[in-house]
């Protein structure tokens, strides 16, 4: 089985599962709490730090996605601006794909482990620029 170390890499293994899969994507904003500190500004100013607020929920079955490239121009088609992306996979059953129906709650699921400031650490993430982060 191939490692995901990238965006295309997790299309292969995606493309490599034995049942069909639907991948979840939650896209999420970098922003400075409104009762933040001096030192909170200074550390989200260099990148670090800040809460995540979900953007842009959006299902796609595997057919659909091509690479990152791709993702990130259709994301601007929403015209809500995102640091990162959180990624998810719903498999199906008997060769049958999840349908967006069956996605729906899932991704309920995500966005309120985003909106609760929960483990994101079992969810892949990437940034803008299609680098994969670690939460862990």
């Amino acid at each position: 089985m191939t490692e995901i170390t990238d965006y295309a890499s997790l299309l292969v293994v995606g493309k490599q599962q034995t049942e069909p899969q639907r991948f979840l994507f939650v896209f999420l904003k970098a922003l400075l709490p409104e009762d933040h500190t001096d030192e909170d500004k200074a550390q989200f100013q260099a990148g670090n730090g800040g809460e995540l607020n979900a953007v842009i929920c959006v299902d796609k079955d595997l057919a659909e996605l091509t690479n990152f490239t791709d993702l990130v121009a259709e994301s601007k088609q929403m015209e809500q601006e995102w640091d990162i992306v959180l990624v998810a996979c719903l498999s199906g059953r008997n060769s049958i794909p999840p349908t967006s129906e069956e996605a729906e709650q899932p991704l309920k699921m995500m966005v309120k482990v985003v909106q609760d400031g929960g483990d994101l650490s079992k969810y892949l993430a990437f940034d803008k620029q299609g680098e994969m982060l670690n939460f862990s």
